[in-house]
């Protein structure tokens, strides 16, 4: 284990798993360096044919971006936090082989956001997505592009300035959970998944993630460069650092 990341092999699978149960596996610079060295690996392997990506514990896929991390951002740090993110999404919407996210709970934030990146996602009946963000007072800016590339400007409009989340049912319904089945069969199902998809065409998988990615590549680039832009005016005001303070001490006096 390094820095909160875990790999396996299972056969033709690379099974990836978040893994800072303690703090609902949410992220930070170093574990997200180590999240983008697994999936490059897995996507380089030619052994590999196939992504699982799973949080560790029965309360989190992720709960996102560690806030006791972003806390201290200022406006530098921010457009080099956005960077990382950058590289994050690029590489999932890179990879050349089908990704498959078990949901084994919440995925909140920029969770949610690599779940939506992801080709398919598996949930249980208390599975919880959305973006809430604004809640910690942090400027929704890469999330509204991939929900609305996914969702449309209706219900993202709903979720980014909300900052509610999403029950699995509701996930489900509108397409963003692919199938929902009983809590200990999540990893499983996304497993059979994955294998199932691996015995797919290579080449034609290849190019047709490939195509996917180049039709929304100009909108994705736009989409960061506008991030910075936004968090950089964010974290320069001392806005967010102040929310967050507020949310932590809430969260650890609850």
């Amino acid at each position: 284990m390094t820095d909160g990341v875990v790999e396996e092999a299972r056969g033709e699978i690379a099974l990836i798993r978040l893994a800072k149960p303690e703090i609902l596996n949410a992220w930070d610079a170093p574990m997200r360096a180590r999240l983008v060295d697994a999936l490059r690996r897995a996507g380089d392997d030619p052994q590999v044919r196939a992504i699982v990506l799973t949080g560790t514990g029965e309360r989190a896929f992720c709960a996102g971006q560690d806030l006791r991390e972003a806390r201290s951002f200022d406006a530098e740090r921010a457009e080099s936090w956005i960077r990382e993110w950058e590289t994050l999404y690029d590489t999932i919407r890179s990879l050349p082989k089908p990704f498959v996210v078990a949901l084994n709970g919440l995925a909140v934030g920029s969770a949610f956001q690599v779940a939506l990146l992801a080709d398919f996602r598996i949930g249980h009946a208390e599975v919880r997505m959305g973006q809430p963000e604004i809640n910690a007072g942090i400027a929704s800016i890469t999330g509204p592009w991939i929900m609305r590339e996914i969702l449309g400007v209706a219900r993202t409009t709903d979720l980014a300035l909300s900052g509610r989340l999403m029950p699995a049912e509701e996930c489900f319904r509108i397409g963003i959970i692919n199938r929902l089945v009983p809590r200990e069969q999540v990893l499983d199902e996304a497993l059979a998944l994955a294998r199932e998809l691996s015995g797919k065409a290579a080449l034609a998988m290849r190019l047709d993630k490939q195509w996917l990615r180049e039709m929304s590549e100009p909108g994705f680039r736009a989409c960061i460069a506008a991030a910075i832009r936004y968090h950089r005016e964010s974290y320069g005001s001392g806005e967010p650092g102040r929310q967050m303070e507020k949310f932590l001490d809430r969260g650890a006096r609850a």
